[in-house]
Formats: C-alpha cells, sequence, structure tokens
C-alpha cells in the first residue's frame, strides 16, 4: 500500500505521528532597523518625505529663477506649522510676494470710455471703479468741509456728455465732425479736471456703428489722445445683437 504524501507547506504544521495540527509559530522579519515614530514628532528633526519636497520646492525655484524671500533655504518643519495654524488665511499661506496673485483687490479695475453711436447722436462717457467721494479729485468733495455722508458717496460716473451739449442740433448730431469735436472736448476735459491721475488702465467701451464710431477712434489716435491713448488696455465692442425677438420695422423707403 502507497504511503501518503502530504504537501510540503503542511509538513511543518502537521504532527507525522499523531496527525494532529500544531499551532504555527509566530514569525517576526524586521523591514527596517529604523525605531517607529510619530510623522510630527519635534525631536525627529526634518522627515525624509519632507525634506525632499523642501529640496524639489528649492530646485524648482532655483530653476525659474525665483529667490527666496526670507533669503534662507526653505525648511520642511515650516509645512506642518503652517498646517497646525487654526485660522490660516490667503497672506499667511502663500506670503505676502505672492499673496497678490490670487486676491483680487491688489488688482486695480480700469477705468472705462463708453462710446454709444447711433444713427442719430454719439454719447461718451467716461466712469472709474466705484470709490468714496472723498478719494475721488474730480467730484469736488473735500474731506475737511464737506459732511461724512457726502464723503461716503459712491461715485462712478465721472463725465458723461452728448454732441448736444456742443450746442449741435437735429441732423448735426449724427455727423462725423460732431462727434470729433466731442472726442476733442472730452478728452480736454479729462486731462484739465486732473482725472488722468488715476488712471493705470483705460479700456474703450464701443456700442453701435454710427459715424461716431470711427471718429471717436480717430481722435484717440490724433494727437487729441496722446495722453490716453498709452494708458488704454482694451477695446472692447459691446454692441448689442438681436437674435430672433420680435419682428423688425419696416425699413423706411423714400422715393
Amino acid at each position: 500500500m502507497a504511503a501518503s504524501t502530504t504537501s510540503r507547506a503542511s509538513t511543518s504544521f502537521v504532527c507525522q505521528v499523531c496527525r494532529h495540527r500544531l499551532p504555527r509559530a509566530p514569525f517576526h522579519r524586521a523591514f527596517s532597523s529604523t525605531a517607529l515614530r510619530p510623522a510630527d514628532s519635534p525631536s525627529q528633526g526634518n522627515d525624509g518625505a519632507l525634506a525632499g519636497l523642501g529640496a524639489l520646492s528649492s530646485s524648482i525655484n532655483r530653476r525659474k529663477g525665483f529667490n527666496n524671500a526670507a533669503g534662507t533655504t526653505a525648511n520642511p518643519n515650516s509645512y506642518l506649522s503652517i498646517l497646525d495654524q487654526e485660522a490660516v488665511d490667503t497672506d499667511t499661506l502663500l506670503g505676502e510676494p505672492f499673496s497678490h496673485n490670487l486676491n483680487a483687490a491688489y488688482d486695480k479695475k480700469p477705468h472705462r470710455l463708453h462710446v454709444l453711436a447711433t444713427k442719430h447722436n454719439t454719447h461718451l462717457t467716461f466712469v472709474q471703479p466705484p470709490r468714496p467721494a472723498s478719494q475721488t479729485a474730480s467730484s469736488g468733495i473735500s474731506r475737511t468741509s464737506a459732511s461724512a455722508a457726502e464723503q461716503k458717496k459712491m461715485i462712478d460716473v465721472l463725465l458723461s456728455l452728448s454732441t448736444g451739449n456742443l450746442n449741435f442740433r437735429k441732423a448735426g448730431r449724427g455727423s462725423y465732425d460732431a462727434a470729433y469735436q466731442l472726442t476733442a472736448y472730452v478728452l480736454k476735459q479729462i486731462k484739465e479736471k486732473g482725472m488722468l491721475a488715476d488712471v493705470n488702465k483705460l479700456e474703450v467701451v464701443l456700442r453701435g456703428f454710427g459715424a461716431g464710431r470711427e471718429a471717436v477712434t480717430k481722435a484717440l489716435l490724433g494727437a487729441e489722445g496722446v495722453d490716453v491713448r498709452r494708458r488704454i488696455s482694451a477695446v472692447v465692442d459691446a454692441t448689442r445683437l438681436k437674435l430672433g425677438g420680435p419682428r423688425s420695422k419696416k425699413p423706411r423707403r423714400l422715393g
């Protein structure tokens, strides 16, 4: 009779005499000789992962040409101190030199020159970001003589004129010459009233396809707009387009 054979894996755990299963012997293997320690222990020094992260960050900054604001090498423990803070704001997390990249308050909003050029008239409106009257030089409200309510009044429209303010009447309001003279007059008023001192960026917003559209463009490119032209950062077309809607008015036919 052939003797029964057992697998190699089970021979070390089954007694060959009484055929009783023996308990498995405990087996321990040390994966590392380093003693266990918490990751955020202050007495352990620089952790390997954080040290590698700090080295990688410094090497990337050197490659891109950035210098450390503090003038020292980045300490990996600073990452843990930032995460342990209870109230963390944008300036503390990113640092003062870089916080303005994500904070819209550091980016000053531009002034705008709105041009409405219709078939019958041309309107120019010079606006600024909403500011208190005490911070607007052209408002005529001082911080000493004016009341508190007048000082806190928000002002955005600095100048708004049309060709009618230059004594153009009826059909003359929609002419090219009227729009050109209006643009020259508005640019002169902006310069004389000291409004250019607060203008860092200027956006020109065009609306409509009247004769004044080209007249305003020529005036800005001419000698009248030499002081304003270098501050222009964008030219926007805000002409309204009709998509569907009610039936249009029947065109007028003469003759």
